[in-house]
């Protein structure tokens, strides 16, 4: 039976949470008194026991909450954990929804024991049912009552955005078109035409967040600027050209200079991206055209179907 070790709360974050008696969770917040709870995707963190204890034998010498952890887990392998599973312990209800985090700045943690494995070892949780949990519940992993929806996130590459001298109108049009086709837009980004700043998003949505399927527009022109492209090929783990190539070709049929395009669609891990163009009509043309074969390729990606040949019997 796998259980909860401790129960850890702080006033602020970046510092060390100490162990409570009693946590009481409230649905879409967090933990009551902790300094992580709000509405935002991050608002209980967990830890394996395993973990500390492996840190320690290294000559760590760090107590439960040492790390900025909420719930220590004792017997379930956090790490086989995907963002959407369930655990559940008496009332209380999460939902994974990422797994390791970036370390911006090294907190007050990382200067007292010299390293942090949250980043690495963490997982994510956000409040589904609200409950009151104690050291020595039990804590388990339960079947989902629905499939998780496809989960979207778009990021809008333009310089001048950046800076507010204009609109960005092309990230929102991306961001209905998905919500009309059953998708579930979970962060929408924008950034300047910056390579470094493209790629560290796209790896921490492909990797920690695992996002189904990410949207770019902007930057795949000809200009010194753009370079949605590059950034998106050297992220990417598999090509997918067959997307960036029927979008390109029915978009000749409107304008010669869709051959202008350098856009790309790849897959990281089991997250697939694609590159649109940079105007709001050009975005609504480009989902048109692959709107359909979407869903299958997600799926896959998922492993939640199987794309079997069809085997026509002769009778």
């Amino acid at each position: 039976m796998a259980k909860i070790i401790a129960l850890c709360t702080s006033k602020h974050k970046g510092t060390e949470k100490q162990p409570i008696s009693e946590a009481i969770f409230i649905e879409n917040y967090g933990i009551q008194g902790d300094s992580h709870a709000g509405q935002w995707h991050r608002q209980v963190s967990l830890l394996n026991k395993e973990a500390i204890d492996d840190f320690n034998a290294k000559g760590g010498k760090v107590t439960y909450g040492a790390f900025g952890e909420n719930i220590v887990v004792e017997g379930l392998d956090l790490a086989s954990l995907k963002v959407g599973d369930i655990l559940t312990s008496n009332d209380l209800v999460l939902e994974i929804t990422q797994k390791g985090k970036e370390c911006h700045d090294h907190c007050a943690i990382y200067y007292r024991v010299g390293e942090c494995i949250m980043p690495r070892l963490g997982v994510f949780a956000v409040v589904t049912h609200g409950g009151v949990v104690h050291p020595n519940d039990e804590i388990k992993q339960i079947e989902r009552s629905e499939p998780l929806p496809f989960q979207a996130a778009v990021i809008t590459l333009s310089d001048s955005c950046s800076r507010k001298e204009k609109e960005d109108v092309s990230g929102p049009t991306l961001v209905t078109l998905l919500k009309e086709n059953g998708y579930q837009v979970i962060e929408t980004i924008l950034l300047p035409d910056e390579k470094a700043l493209l790629k560290k998003e796209l790896i921490r949505l492909c990797d920690q967040r695992q996002v189904d399927l990410i949207l770019t527009t902007g930057g795949t022109g000809f200009t010194a600027r753009d370079i949605t492209p590059e950034a998106t090929l050297e992220v990417m783990e598999k090509n997918a050209p067959g997307i960036a190539e029927a979008i390109r070709a029915e978009s000749l049929k409107i304008t010669s200079h869709a051959m202008l395009s350098r856009a790309v669609a790849v897959i990281r891990g089991k997250s697939l991206i694609i590159n649109f163009p940079g105007s709001p009509k050009a975005c609504e043309e480009a989902f048109r055209v692959i709107k359909e074969a979407l869903p299958h390729g997600i799926g896959l990606l998922r492993g939640s179907i199987r794309d079997c040949a069809r085997i026509n019997k002769k009778h």
